[in-house]
Parts: C-alpha cells; sequence; structure tokens
C-alpha cells in the first residue's frame, strides 16, 4: 500500500528512511539533504511546508488543483516543476500529476492527489535503495533520477495506445459495417491530451537544459537532456498516431461508402428484377382479366373450348415473350447512350 515516505541522504553517501516529515526535517542539521516523498498528503501537510521549509503558497495550490498544465516556476529557495504521470487502462487514459520541489538541501514530491489509488512513484524508492549511488549527487540528481522514472512509465501507455490503433485497424480493414468510430474519437481524444502534457513538459525540459533553475548545477545538465530526448521520441509518437488516427477515419469512411454503394446496387437491382417482372405481367394480367369477365368461350363458342383454351395460353405465353425482348432491347439502347 503507497504511503509518504521520508528519506536522509547523508553528506557521507548515507541513504535511510525517516518516519515523519518532521524528523526528516531535524536530520538536516546533520548534514546532506532530504528528501520528502509525500503521496496523498492532506491540505495541512502541504501548507505546513510553507513555515518549514519555505515553499510559497501558490505552489502548494497548483499541487491541490489537478487542472494545471506542467510548468516550471522559481522561487528564492526553490524551484517548482509540475510534471504528469500516465497510465492507461481499460480503454481509459489517466494523467496524474507529480509535483517536485527541488532546493539546496532537500527534494520534496507530490503525488497521489485525486488519483483514485493510481501510485505514479510506486517502486521508485526501490530503485533508489539498491543503488542508491543516483542521488549521492544531490537534489538536482534525485530530481532526475524521480523525472526518468515518471517518463519511462510514459511508455506504457502508448504501448496500449498502439496496441488499440492496431486493433482498430484490423477492424476496419476486415469488418467495416460492425465497427464503431466513437473508438477513433476516443484515441483521437487521448492523444490530444498526450499532445498537449507533452508539450508543455518538453518546455520544462528546455528551461532546465538552458540552466533556468539555480538550484539544478550544470554538470546535471547532461541527464536532464536525456529526458528531453525521451519526451521528444513521445511528442513525435503522439503526431505518428495521431496521423493513424486521422487515415483510419478516412480508410473507415472510404470502406463504409463502399459498402453502401454496393447495397444500394443491390437493392437497384432487385427493383429491376422487380420491375421486369411486373412489366413482363402487366399485359398478361389485362388480357386474363378481359378473358376472364367476358368468359373466352363467348367468344369462339361453347363447342369450340378445347381450342380456344390452350390457344388463349400460347397467346399469353407469346405476349410475355415478345415483351420481355422488347424491354431488354429499350435497357441496352438505353445503356449505350449513357456510354
Amino acid at each position: 500500500m503507497a504511503e509518504s515516505r521520508f528519506y536522509h541522504f547523508t553528506s557521507t553517501g548515507l541513504f535511510y528512511g525517516i518516519k515523519t516529515a518532521e524528523d526528516a526535517i531535524a536530520a538536516l542539521h546533520e548534514g546532506g539533504y532530504i528528501w520528502l516523498n509525500f503521496y496523498k498528503p492532506s491540505k495541512e501537510e502541504l501548507y505546513s511546508l510553507v513555515d518549514t521549509m519555505g515553499i510559497h503558497p501558490l505552489s502548494v495550490e497548483d499541487c491541490l488543483d489537478t487542472s494545471q498544465v506542467p510548468k516550471i516556476e522559481h522561487f528564492p529557495n526553490n524551484s517548482f516543476i509540475l510534471f504528469n504521470s500516465y497510465s492507461y487502462k481499460c480503454k481509459t487514459l489517466y494523467i496524474d500529476e507529480v509535483d517536485f520541489f527541488v532546493g539546496k538541501n532537500f527534494l520534496i514530491t507530490v503525488s497521489g492527489i485525486e488519483s483514485e489509488g493510481r501510485t505514479p512513484l510506486n517502486h521508485l524508492e526501490k530503485i533508489i535503495e539498491n543503488d542508491p549511488s543516483l542521488a549521492r549527487g544531490g537534489p538536482a540528481f534525485l530530481t532526475h533520477v524521480v523525472l526518468d522514472y515518471v517518463v519511462d512509465q510514459k511508455f506504457q501507455a502508448f504501448e496500449a495506445l498502439e496496441d488499440e490503433l492496431e486493433e482498430s485497424e484490423d477492424q476496419v480493414v476486415d469488418n467495416p459495417g460492425s465497427f464503431k468510430p466513437s473508438e477513433l474519437i476516443r484515441l483521437r481524444k487521448c492523444l490530444v491530451n498526450l499532445r498537449k502534457s507533452l508539450f508543455h513538459e518538453r518546455e520544462i525540459l528546455v528551461k532546465i537544459s538552458r540552466q533556468d533553475s539555480p538550484f539544478i548545477p550544470e554538470k546535471a545538465i547532461f541527464h536532464y537532456r536525456d529526458i528531453y530526448d525521451h519526451l521528444a521520441k513521445f511528442f513525435e509518437l503522439t503526431e505518428s498516431y495521431r496521423e493513424i488516427v486521422t487515415s483510419l477515419m478516412e480508410l473507415y469512411t472510404s470502406l463504409l461508402n463502399n459498402l453502401m454503394t454496393r447495397m444500394s446496387n443491390e437493392t437497384n437491382a432487385s427493383v429491376r428484377r422487380l420491375t421486369l417482372i411486373a412489366t413482363i405481367f402487366m399485359p398478361l394480367t389485362l388480357v386474363a382479366s378481359i378473358g376472364g369477365m367476358s368468359e373466352w368461350t363467348m367468344m369462339t363458342g361453347t363447342s369450340n373450348w378445347k381450342i380456344a383454351y390452350p390457344a388463349f395460353i400460347i397467346g399469353l405465353i407469346l405476349i410475355a415473350i415478345i415483351n420481355y425482348y422488347l424491354i431488354r432491347r429499350l435497357e441496352k439502347r438505353t445503356g449505350s447512350k449513357k456510354e
């Protein structure tokens, strides 16, 4: 179960956990720096950092407001970085906020606010515990480790989106009639949200790489440039996936139009057949009606019924044949004129 954890990195390179944030802050007197990793902190816990760590109240408000876009802001004793973590479950994209306060002798991370149980920084402590040398350089290097972890986790969301795009492509090609275009619309919305987030995150890394933050030294910049490369790659993937979605939408529309055209042609062929049958039987029905009302034997005499009725039927057949060939000839003439 995820919970807030606090650590002290001593000046000699030791790394150990501390029970409370207050004890961790007190450990600063021993030298080194501290990492306060808050998960789902209360409003009171965050505002207490205003007095104890000199965190600006506006930054605390940004931590509590999960609708903010990624950004970096600089204050007298820390740099505030607002970043995003991605997760993709049950065809739903979740974008959770991860906040960083980077100071001279501390790093404060805040995650899990309104995350519905998602843990953006889960298992990160084990990575650092297994190789604490990654973070011995100071808060700026530890910030790089955390940022790199968050960025690496984004890849899982992109893999899930890619699988769904391939699945949608197969459905569009195999059975466009039963495909739901709402799936493509949903994927496009996810990609738009990812693009918006990645655009601002790239700007954060650009500002860090040009040494805008006084709390991230030049020797750590090379590590952050590596993160920028990863974000640039994800941004390009987002653009590629958006183009794929657009192409699939166009393909779906084209295949659906072809399907509707084929159905329309089949309907027209059926109507033509029915029209042909009706046209053939109309004169036959007329003749049969006249003969039935006047009684054919009355015209030829009752003694000649054996000849009259077969002759009448033969006449109907001849009329039907002549009518059929006349209609076919008219259709051929109409077709040749269209050509």
